[in-house]
């Protein structure tokens, strides 16, 4: 620093703010003796004040806080070293101390409150909003290093205050706006939120009739003559299902079903209507898996109505019904999956006395359903459920896996009647035993006086066609003689395309 920048020694002095000299803010910020123009900032954002308030050289005087440099306490000294005094024109910044003065404009020199050297006289130049001084533009302007004056909008022109007004407006409207969707939406979320299932009002009861041929119609005529049998015998209990056949109690079922009471035993009824009855067995043929029986103390009872399994077709709708692992009133629906399958009714596949000529269906069939109707779609008894597949058999009970078997109506029916007129039903025979080969059913024995011995057949044969039925093996020929009646006569075919024609006979069983 040179000689010229030090400032002269002024004596020490303490000056406190008189009375006259400005009044102290709320915030004990000093202001000058007057206040700024109406709408004209303080220029650093400062106290309420003016630039500043010229007082004479060395005169002793107010001083305030630098504006925009925070307060100063009341007990502000101006002992301050001094600098030359400051060319016409310029002001103190806040005013002056004793014997404070600034520094000349661009002299370069540091300012005595640390503000850095001085800047140019501000004259016309912009203001620090970007506009023209409006005050008088006597003095010089000191900001601070880095000072960036905060960007002020232009002052509205003609419809300034109009445009505010709309402004003001749209923000009125689009607040009313919002405030009143707000309140609509909530409204409608509580009404949308208190709608209950529960307050809606019950539908009326369905009062008309099922459509014709559906499920459910066939379903409504069938369970009241559908019963469960349970079955008691010394050495354990059994159930299974059966249909009504007459008013007085007389019900069909499996033979495999009752068989262990036919040696002592209880059976009991149990109709749809939970009403219970003993019964007793009429009659039974072990060889088709058919029995009747008479349940005790009932009449007037709702009863079936038998249908022509000879007219079931491959894909035609069926309905089962029975009591699977005792659900009493079990409803399932399928079709028929084929026809005239041979099956061994009694689940012995190493026997040929109990081979029947089957309707296979994907009907649910399980353990229970035993005895019950398979049904067509007009309600009419096309089988009894008798049998089914389950790979499962040999590890536990089985199950159903949608190949199930009924006995054919026509041919349950003749022994159905056979048992309820005599209690002793006929088998039809052709009076051979037989043996699968390759080409069909080989004869390996004649019974004397039979109906092949008189048709001319002989041990040795081997039978590929009855009627119009192929014979692959000895199950379908054993299954297709009993599908017929005694007395029925048919035409056989031989594997050397010989033919003859035989009348097959009859035998009791039971």
């Amino acid at each position: 620093m040179t000689e010229s920048n030090k400032p002269a020694p002024q004596p020490e002095e303490s000056h406190s703010v008189p009375t006259s000299a400005g009044q102290t803010d709320s915030g004990a910020r000093e202001q000058g003796p007057s206040l700024p123009d109406p709408g004209q900032p303080d220029p650093l954002q400062g106290g309420s004040g003016q630039a500043g308030v010229h007082n004479a050289p060395g005169q002793a005087g107010a001083h305030s806080a630098p504006a925009g440099l925070g307060d100063l306490p009341a007990s502000y000294s101006s002992a301050q070293p001094q600098v030359p005094s400051p060319d016409a024109g310029q002001t103190q910044l806040g005013g002056p101390g004793p014997g404070q003065q600034l520094p000349p404009s661009g002299s370069g020199q540091p300012h005595p409150l640390g503000l850095g050297a001085t800047t140019a006289q501000f004259g016309a130049e912009p203001g620090p909003f970007g506009g023209p001084h409006t005050g008088p533009q006597t003095g010089q302007y000191y900001l601070p290093p880095g000072y960036q004056p905060p960007p002020v909008p232009p002052q509205p022109k003609g419809r300034g205050k109009v445009v505010a007004g709309v402004a003001a407006l749209v923000l009125l409207v689009g607040g009313l706006s919002g405030g009143l969707g707000g309140y609509l939406g909530y409204n409608f979320a509580n009404d949308s939120s208190s709608v209950s299932s529960l307050d809606t009002p019950r539908p009326a009861s369905q009062t008309s009739n099922a459509p014709a041929g559906s499920v459910e119609d066939v379903a409504n005529r069938l369970l009241p003559s559908v019963v469960q049998i349970q079955v008691t015998t010394r050495s354990g209990a059994g159930e299974g299902s059966g249909f009504i056949i007459s008013g007085n109690g007389q019900i069909v079922t499996n033979n495999h079903v009752i068989e262990g009471a036919a040696s002592g035993g209880e059976i009991k009824v149990v109709f749809q209507d939970g009403r219970t009855a003993s019964a007793k067995i009429l009659g039974r043929d072990p060889s088709s898996d058919i029995a009747v029986i008479q349940a005790d103390g009932v009449s007037n009872l709702p009863v079936v109505q038998l249908g022509n399994s000879g007219d079931m077709k491959t894909g035609q709708a069926v309905v089962a019904i029975g009591s699977p692992f005792e659900l009493s009133g079990t409803v399932t629906s399928g079709i028929v999956s084929s026809v005239n399958r041979p099956v061994s009714a009694g689940g012995d596949r190493n026997s040929q006395a109990t081979v029947l000529n089957a309707i296979q269906t994907d009907a649910a069939i399980n353990p229970g359903n035993s005895g019950g109707p398979l049904v067509n779609m007009q309600g009419q008894v096309v089988g009894i459920n008798s049998a089914i597949y389950s790979p499962s058999q040999g590890q536990g009970q089985a199950g159903s896996v949608g190949i199930g078997f009924a006995i054919p109506m026509d041919q349950a029916r003749r022994t159905i009647d056979e048992i309820v007129k005599s209690g002793k039903p006929r088998q039809t025979v052709l009076g051979v035993k037989v043996e699968s080969t390759e080409q069909g059913a080989r004869i390996s024995e004649i019974t004397s006086g039979g109906a092949a011995e008189k048709a001319g057949l002989k041990a040795g044969d081997v039978i590929t066609k009855f009627g119009d039925r192929r014979i692959d093996e000895s199950d379908t020929l054993v299954a297709a003689v009993r599908s017929k009646a005694p007395g029925d006569k048919v035409t056989i075919t031989l594997s050397d395309n010989r033919t003859v024609e035989a009348t097959l006979d009859g035998v009791e069983v039971g």
